[in-house]
């Protein structure tokens, strides 16, 4: 009885370990991380944060608080104003499939949820999307994985129309 009672503990443990230690998805992990608040703001505002959360697999290209912080103030401000021109800045980060990163430095582009191509290339030993230099790579989440950028994406189409 009292081996009984042991097994049962120990398989309760590990039922709830199990449960405890699944992986959060894109936009919780990238929450929790405390680097991303200003990507975690403008996929809200551009209503993106139940797409990132669902069940993917995606890959983001997540720009950290210090990359936004590069933008011109009022790129930022009007990028918020402007809810579709952000939603396209936004998904221009996303690739569709889980893309670690030893498949991303085989690449020489990848196509975005958004539908524009982002040239990847290596130089020096570094890999870097358009001129953003990717900084922390594989981190994953349960429906994806999240590399960091130092610098926002912005299509080109967008650039002009700023």
């Amino acid at each position: 009885m009292k081996k009984q009672l042991i097994y049962t503990f120990i398989i309760a443990m590990l039922i709830s370990t199990s449960i405890f230690a699944q992986k959060k998805d894109i936009v919780d992990t990238a929450v929790g991380a405390g680097t991303f608040e200003t990507l975690a703001t403008a996929l809200t505002e551009a209503g993106l944060v139940e797409t990132l959360k669902g069940i993917g697999p995606f890959t983001v290209f997540a720009p950290t608080d210090e990359a936004f912080a590069k933008l011109p103030k009022e790129t930022l401000e009007s990028l918020l104003k402007d809810k579709e021109a952000l939603k396209n800045v936004l998904l221009y980060h996303v690739v569709s499939g889980n893309v670690l990163a030893k498949d991303v430095v085989k690449l020489t582009k990848a196509t975005t949820v958004g539908g524009k191509d982002v040239m990847i290339k290596v130089k020096d030993g570094k890999v870097m999307v358009n001129k953003s230099n990717v900084t922390a790579t594989d981190i994953e989440a349960s429906n994806g994985v999240i590399h960091v950028i130092d610098v926002v994406l912005i299509p080109k189409e967008t650039k002009k129309a700023k």
